[in-house]
């Protein structure tokens, strides 16, 4: 099931908000449960018991883990156990195919193997099961008693499909009690319709564009760097939508879901951008793989060494092909030469310099990213790169005519202004406050009932990170 989409938005919501909120306070925590895995197992029932399976074994663990409490051995056994058996199942529904694949072109040989549809979301919720015990062995957390809100913990739909990746200390208190304020709820359906917008009426827009131009026999200089600016933008608003739409649906529910992006488009250097984009992410990787290898305490070669196993960790996370493992490695060698080469050199400059540099490693990055064939990329890049294709044809203004103004207005929401508009209103008299506020509802109005006509029309309009 589709946040994006009209059942979601005018059926299945509000069902489940009414019922939510016109129940007694503790059948919330059951209601939120039963809409979860429903939601879950509308496209795919049977990975629920997936899902059931990991989750039951990891709050097992996590209780004889608090009952040896003082036999370390026995406790690092089930800390050993827990992420084996999270690692076992990622690593056979995402990753056997590609294995198989693999070791049959190297050596020449045909290994049968039936292929497996990927579970949704099983990166992200196998990370937050991993956190809540690697947390636990490390005395971080108390551990959870109650199996069905551990299950809720970790199966809650605002957030199960792809993030942010929430840690179970994060939301502990709110799993067993949680405060409900009108100014939250307010706050959060805001929040909830903006990523709405930022999905339908931008991300959705876009996603032509890059098409066209990677089915494009030979595009332009002008025309492939179009298609991949526009990805980069797509990418951007599509993911970013889904983290709006379900800290927006937190905290109508009470929870307070860490922010997952902070306008990476804005940054001025790789290190930067890694601060701003899929935060949850990136501090997962730091937290349980970068600091637990030494981090920044070692000596260079081993400094270099930790951010290697991490960035082609974080490649292959994002998905089972090449393309995704050298992007964490283009990122990884990137993320060195800043630490250790340029860095001091990038500090001083111009700021808009930095600004263009970024966006230059950004958008190169993501047509990585974007294109899973090798066959495709490579000549795709050569276009991007080489001129191959010449530097613009007739379609470069076609297609600036047609994608032109959804370009400029996605740009603009990639950037900080918002935030800027906003204090510069604070600042302003009380009858300036009023009339903006008033000319934002009804903007937000209008655009609402378009996003809900592109919904009648749009039947297929998944969030790209769902295949992850």
């Amino acid at each position: 099931m589709v946040f994006s989409s009209l059942f979601f938005y005018f059926l299945y919501l509000p069902l489940f908000l009414a019922l939510y909120f016109l129940l007694p306070k503790r059948c919330r925590n059951y209601v939120l449960l039963a809409f979860s895995l429903v939601f879950y197992a509308w496209g795919e029932p049977v990975y629920v018991l997936l899902m059931l399976g990991m989750t039951f074994s990891d709050f097992m663990l996590g209780r004889l883990m608090h009952r040896f409490d003082k036999d370390n051995g026995k406790r690092r056994l089930c800390l050993i156990l827990s992420v084996v058996i999270d690692l076992s199942c990622l690593a056979f529904f995402k990753y056997a195919g590609f294995l198989v694949g693999t070791v049959s072109g190297l050596t020449g040989t045909k290994i049968p193997f039936m292929e497996i549809a990927l579970p949704i979301g099983i990166s992200f919720f196998t990370f937050q099961t991993m956190s809540y015990t690697i947390d636990l062995y490390r005395r971080e957390v108390s551990v959870e008693t109650n199996y069905a809100e551990y299950l809720m913990y970790v199966s809650m739909f605002p957030q199960l499909i792809a993030g942010p990746i929430v840690r179970y200390k994060t939301v502990k208190q709110e799993l067993h009690e949680r405060v409900i304020r009108t100014d939250d709820v307010v706050d959060g359906a805001i929040r909830f319709i903006y990523g709405l917008l930022k999905k339908v009426l931008l991300a959705n827009r876009l996603g032509p564009l890059f098409d066209d131009a990677v089915a494009a026999a030979d595009p332009s200089l002008a025309f492939a760097w179009l298609g991949a600016v526009s990805f980069t933008l797509q990418l951007y608003l599509d993911f970013s939508a889904y983290s709006d739409m379900a800290i927006g649906l937190g905290k109508i529910l009470g929870f307070k879901f860490n922010e997952n992006f902070n306008y990476p488009l804005s940054a001025v250097s790789v290190t930067d951008f890694w601060r701003r984009w899929h935060i949850s992410l990136s501090s997962w990787f730091r937290d349980y793989v970068y600091i637990p290898l030494g981090g920044n305490r070692c000596k260079v070669p081993r400094q270099i060494f930790n951010l290697a196993v991490v960035w082609f960790l974080t490649g292959l996370w994002h998905g089972a092909s090449w393309n995704y493992v050298l992007w964490g490695v283009y990122y990884g060698v990137l993320l060195c030469l800043e630490k250790f080469v340029y860095g001091k050199y990038l500090e001083k400059a111009p700021k808009f310099i930095k600004h263009l540099y970024l966006c230059f490693i950004v958008v190169v990055g993501f047509t990585v990213f974007a294109i899973e064939d090798f066959s495709r990329l490579l000549p795709y890049l050569g276009s991007m790169f080489t001129a191959s294709g010449g530097f613009a044809g007739k379609d470069i203004l076609f297609y600036l005519q047609n994608y032109g103004f959804v370009l400029v207005v996605s740009a603009v929401v990639s950037l900080p202004v918002y935030p800027l508009l906003k204090e510069k209103l604070e600042k302003a008299g009380q009858g300036t406050q009023r009339a903006a506020g008033i000319a934002y509802a009804v903007v937000f109005g209008i655009l609402f009932i378009v996003a809900a006509s592109y919904m009648v029309a749009d039947t297929y309009n998944p969030f790209l990170y769902f295949r992850f």
